[in-house]
């Protein structure tokens, strides 16, 4: 699949993508995520899809560290929004 989507529900294992396109649970997904710094390229594997609606993805990482680096990103975006 390839397209564009809306990330929610985003954690260091996986995410839920808003979009229209369609997938099949098991298949591989290269998703490139958008923070406001930087932008990280990460492979998951499909768990579930809702047709029209979207997927829920559970991230493949090759190591430890590149989990680490998206859960540091994801910790301070949670930092940005809490900040009055």
């Amino acid at each position: 699949m390839q397209g564009r989507g809306s990330i929610c529900d985003l954690s260091s294992t996986g995410c839920f993508i808003l979009t229209g396109g369609d997938v099949t649970p098991g298949e591989l997904i290269r998703l490139e995520i958008h923070f406001p710094n930087q932008i990280a390229l990460v492979w998951g594997q499909v768990v579930y899809a809702i047709a029209e609606m979207g997927f829920a993805l559970h991230f493949a990482f090759t190591d430890e560290a590149d989990r680490r680096a998206l859960d540091e990103l994801i910790t301070s975006l949670d930092q940005d929004t809490t900040q009055v």
